[in-house]
């Protein structure tokens, strides 16, 4: 996949691309029903197919005193839409200059006379260009003047009624709900960071743990959960069942918001090392214990519920069929 950052960087024989146009934090199902469309006309179409996205995102640049909110950094969804064969990703930053770009030109300039679109596939509440102009009936009508096609997705619904939505993933794994959260992904819901060398509190108590911090990731709600980490790359890459905490080590009095990840049954020094956590269920709420006896019973026991559930068939790592 030619990822470029310049709707002027086109890559020389790419034109009349079919494009699907969103921000697409999260590539959750109703982001999939977009880019597939999208994958459907450009087969017709013997065409590239490609995906216009926004980095960073046009809420860090809007609000950028909000708390960290992403689903899906550019590398994980650079890696994702690798995955689901996309040719070309237009991953466009969103600065002074793009917030301040009308409809007209975005269309006339960026999509047309440097992108050389041949047909858009968006969803049905596509909002563009300076403050939000530019909606569907109007790429529609520039499409036919300026001689691109343009296809609109219809909202997608789970079986319950539910809109698949980046929102709705927030929210889901804010309450304390993964699995939830992963019905409207597609996927379970991960996150990736470098192991950092700890206070090793951990190995003392006999539950070594593997520290990350969560950057520029979503927080979701604080806890223990069940989790599975990846380590390796490519053929080498393997998912191990565990537990994880994620929150401030009450009874230490940590601070700041740390995922500890302890796997089961495994025994490697980690230090340094990248590593993918997927968030598989909530168990309860992190708390403060009287004594460190208290606390190894309780993490002896998280274990063992982990175990549990990880090893039901509702919880397997493919269970969505594609891997987190």
């Amino acid at each position: 996949m030619d990822v470029f950052r310049r709707f002027d960087a086109l890559p020389a024989g790419r034109d009349g691309g079919v494009f699907a146009i969103g921000n697409f934090d999260g590539l959750h199902r109703g982001h999939r029903a977009v880019i597939s469309e999208a994958a459907r006309v450009a087969r017709e179409r013997n065409a590239p197919l490609g995906v216009i996205t926004f980095e960073p995102h046009p809420r860090s640049y809007f609000a950028p005193q909000d708390a960290p909110f992403r689903l899906t950094p550019l590398d994980r969804k650079i890696e994702l839409l690798k995955r689901w064969q996309v040719d070309l990703m237009a991953a466009i930053p969103f600065d002074t200059t793009m917030a301040a770009t009308t409809a007209h030109d975005f269309v006339a300039r960026n999509l047309v006379g440097e992108l050389k679109v041949a047909h858009l596939v968006v969803g049905h509440d596509f909002a563009f260009g300076h403050k939000r102009q530019g909606n569907v009936r109007y790429l529609e009508e520039q499409g036919t003047w300026l001689g691109f096609g343009v296809s609109v997705v219809s909202a997608q619904l789970a079986e319950s009624g539910a809109l698949y939505s980046s929102r709705s993933v927030r929210e889901l794994l804010g309450s304390g709900r993964p699995r939830d959260a992963a019905e409207v992904l597609g996927r379970w819901w991960s996150v990736r960071g470098t192991v950092q060398r700890g206070d090793q509190r951990g190995r003392d108590l006999g539950f070594p743990t593997a520290n990350i911090r969560l950057g520029e990731y979503l927080q979701p709600s604080l806890g223990i959960y069940a989790v599975r980490a990846a380590t390796g790359e490519g053929a080498a890459r393997r998912w191990h069942d565990g537990a994880a905490s994620l929150g401030v080590r009450p009874t230490f009095d940590g601070k700041g918001v740390l995922l500890e990840v302890h796997l089961l049954d495994f025994k490697a020094d980690l230090y340094g090392q990248t590593l993918d956590v997927a968030f598989a269920e909530y168990l309860r709420p992190e708390e403060r214990f009287p004594n460190v006896d208290s606390l190894v019973r309780q993490m002896q026991a998280d274990c063992l519920r982990s175990r549990g559930i990880l090893a039901d068939h509702r919880y397997a790592v493919d269970r969505f069929g594609e891997a987190p």
